[in-house]
């Protein structure tokens, strides 16, 4: 019998992985694709809450860059990871996987408003909770609101499915054939090293919170099971070696 290692995870998707080969937007394939994924990993009774991005429809920095007030932007951003959520909501449901939205910022006609302890009893009842729009705060990216919401709601690790990569590079391995994948590598190395896994508050949240962090790539079928099985696929990043 197949025994995860984890209990309670957070999968942290970035809205660029749901564009698929599109570059923009939702890929329809890319979407049903994971929701696969996570229904075999409920299957196996982990507790499975994800946190969304929204660069496939709006990143705020960009926004700001083109004269957006930077404050308004990100809560562009945050609208557009509703949108997401609501997306992969519909694309678990369809394949009979109870998921609850919860967002930062209130809009009741269309998702529950994030509340900690109903989280964790959706969690408890064998629900994937979606957390959307966020932290509610601009300045804050969605890597630093996965940070956030593991170390609420307890979560055992973040998994953090890339599109492009299958871990984390010493260089960009696209622009630089010689870069090095790491196996392990410490939160301190990777704000240390500048490596951008994620950004520097989300690493020292998870650093100051012992929550281990998993970077692999989601476009192969089943590595999100594989990853929750104990299989040594992509990057591990946790306090120490």
């Amino acid at each position: 019998m197949e025994r995860p290692i984890f209990k309670r995870v957070i999968l942290k998707l970035s809205g660029e992985a749901l564009a698929g080969q599109l570059g923009y937007g939702i890929d329809s394939e890319v979407m049903t694709s994971i929701a696969l994924q996570v229904k075999e990993v409920v299957e196996l009774n982990v507790e499975v809450a994800i946190v969304v991005g929204g660069g496939n429809i709006w990143r705020g920095i960009a926004g700001s860059e083109k004269g957006i007030d930077r404050a308004t932007a990100d809560y562009m951003g945050m609208l557009a990871t509703v949108m997401n959520s609501l997306a992969l909501q519909d694309a678990l449901e369809t394949i009979d996987v109870p998921t609850r939205v919860q967002t930062s910022i209130t809009m009741q006609q269309v998702a529950e408003p994030y509340i900690r302890r109903r989280a964790i009893r959706h969690l408890e009842k064998g629900r994937v909770v979606i957390f959307a729009a966020g932290t509610g705060n601009p300045y804050f990216s969605t890597d630093t609101t996965a940070a956030l919401r593991a170390a609420e709601i307890e979560a055992e690790v973040i998994l953090m499915a890339k599109n492009r990569v299958d871990g984390v590079y010493s260089a960009d391995p696209f622009k630089d054939p010689s870069a090095e994948k790491f196996e392990t590598l410490t939160y301190m190395e990777v704000l240390n090293k500048n490596l951008g896994v994620m950004d520097s508050t989300a690493s020292s949240l998870c650093m100051d919170n012992n929550i281990p962090l998993i970077v692999f790539s989601i476009t192969e079928s089943g590595n999100i099971k594989r990853v929750v099985l104990g299989e040594k696929i992509g990057t591990i990043v946790k306090g120490s070696v």
